[in-house]
């Protein structure tokens, strides 16, 4: 499966973490305990031992997303990330990676989003150092050439015609995300605008890889049969090799409180089944009070996390008026985010008899807050479906590096289920009053050519 875009990474961890919410993932003993270190250029390394299978991922994250890109130049990291698998370096042929992987029957790709860019291999342990040395050696040696810029951006440019402007969804969402953000980056498509992805070039590809691919703005991430000293030694022999960068600071721009509501339509042939999704900036995990995060993950999986879920069995079971509802935290950010609420009708019903029960359901939250019974099945059914995820050294390894990425700690990887255990009722009720407020979101309709 191609993961180098940002909605099939997001697909990737929708299925990975079983689960809609995006918070960090737990080290619950000591065969999953991560180890943190430095390296002496800054690269930070996690390692996550498990010892269960004879499988190692070795996961580099760059501290660079689309978020921090120019203005004028949007799509340049995932251009970049696109390019890292198809150029040669100094010391080694185009495809020599590639090849090196299948032959020792591996697996690996790259995923480009707002916040980071990350590339990974899964291999068996043996084959460590030598994905550790390819991964150095690109992130300091890439040597590209005009064939290689015309050749990927055309892949690009195709990219984004077959996933984005043929897809309405995938438009819709677009103008969505530009209409809910007025000033942060996030309003910019991750894969880029076509108009500004036509005109990148060498010089934009070679000075974005030489600020932003360095060591010390990246975090390697570690999971499987392996140990700590072993990946240190490894990391020194490898990593240790390249020089550190410029200490970069991530500045961006900050999103003005949101005071009014708006819409967007878009209508198109292709569309048979209309759907609605209403988005508000709320607090990430990195921008949020003590709580609040945690609060709005646990307000998200019971409003719509689920087939227990008061909007599935409201929409779906009693009133039989929706053939899909849910909610969505997207709380790994390293800025604000988004809480999201979408459905789609059934049968005669209509879009506006769909909103009407959803406005009904945030009202009785709001003003009632939820029952200790729902708040206890809700923290039980996240704090076990990251257990679960714990099966699965590539689920770890992308759980660790997001929240390392987005301005997290490995403490708060391993200290978030205590976190989301002590949220409290009145934390819940809280936060959907605090943000949840109908005059301050944006709303999005997807509606058949017919449809008025």
């Amino acid at each position: 499966m191609e993961l180098r875009s940002h909605w099939l990474r997001r697909a990737f961890i929708a299925t990975a973490l079983v689960l809609s919410t995006t918070a960090p993932v737990l080290a619950t003993n000591n065969h999953g305990k991560a180890t943190d270190f430095l390296l002496d250029n800054g690269m930070e390394v996690v390692v996550i031992p498990d010892h269960r299978a004879p499988v190692v991922t070795h996961m580099v994250w760059y501290n660079i997303g689309s978020a921090d890109e120019q203005p004028g130049k949007s799509g340049i990291a995932h251009f970049v990330e696109h390019l890292m698998f198809k150029a040669a370096t100094i010391n080694h042929a185009a495809g020599e990676f590639d090849r090196a992987v299948a032959e020792i029957g591996g697996s690996h790709n790259a995923f480009t989003d707002y916040d980071y860019t990350a590339f990974y291999e899964t291999v068996a342990p043996s084959a460590l150092e030598q994905m550790m040395s390819f991964e150095a050696d690109r992130m300091f040696n890439l040597n590209l050439t005009d064939d290689d810029i015309k050749t990927e951006r055309d892949v690009i440019l195709e990219e984004r015609r077959s996933r984005i402007d043929n897809n309405p969804q995938a438009v819709m969402d677009e103008e969505v995300d530009a209409t809910l953000w007025q000033s942060q980056p996030y309003r910019i498509p991750v894969i880029g605008w076509m108009q500004e992805l036509e005109k990148l070039n060498w010089n934009d590809a070679v000075c974005f890889y030489n600020l932003y691919y360095r060591p010390n703005n990246a975090v390697l991430v570690v999971t499987g049969d392996v140990e700590p000293e072993t990946v240190k030694a490894l990391a020194e022999k490898t990593y240790g090799k390249v020089a550190a960068g410029l200490g970069l600071a991530r500045i961006r721009p900050v999103e003005p409180e949101q005071n009014t509501k708006r819409t967007v339509t878009l209508t198109d042939a292709r569309v048979s089944v209309p759907r609605f999704s209403t988005q508000w900036v709320v607090p990430s995990y990195h921008t949020a009070e003590p709580g609040e995060a945690e609060a709005l993950d646990l307000l998200a999986e019971i409003l719509g996390g689920n087939n227990r879920s008061r909007l599935y069995q409201q929409l779906l079971v009693k009133q039989g008026i929706a053939a899909e509802a849910g909610a969505n935290f997207g709380g790994t950010m390293l800025d604000a985010t988004s809480f999201t609420i979408y459905g789609s009708p059934r049968g005669d019903a209509k879009i506006a008899d769909l909103e009407a029960a959803v406005d009904a359901e945030i009202a009785r939250i709001v003003k009632d807050g939820v029952t200790d019974d729902e708040l206890d099945e809700a923290k039980d059914r996240q704090v076990r479906s990251v257990i679960l995820a714990r099966d699965n050294p590539a689920y770890m390894a992308l759980m660790y590096g997001a929240t390392l990425a987005t301005g997290g700690s490995v403490n708060d990887v391993e200290e978030w289920p205590d976190r989301i255990r002590k949220v409290t009722a009145d934390q819940v009720k809280g936060v959907a009053g605090r943000y949840l407020v109908p005059d301050h979101s944006t709303t999005g309709y997807l509606l058949p050519k017919t449809e008025k």
